[in-house]
């Protein structure tokens, strides 16, 4: 397979609804998974688990 065959067929491929390969996470979805991280472990503290 050449380089051009390649990249024509990596351009063809049937999408399955996923997300991209270039679509990282947003800065929100940060934020909002650093929140529920310090959620858990404040409800873990608070209930003696820890």
């Amino acid at each position: 397979m050449t380089a051009a065959s390649a990249a024509l067929s990596a351009r063809l491929r049937t999408r399955t609804g996923g997300p991209d390969d270039l679509d990282g996470p947003t800065l929100f979805e940060h934020v909002l998974g650093w929140t529920l991280v310090i959620v858990v472990a404040m409800f873990v503290t608070g209930a003696g688990l820890l």
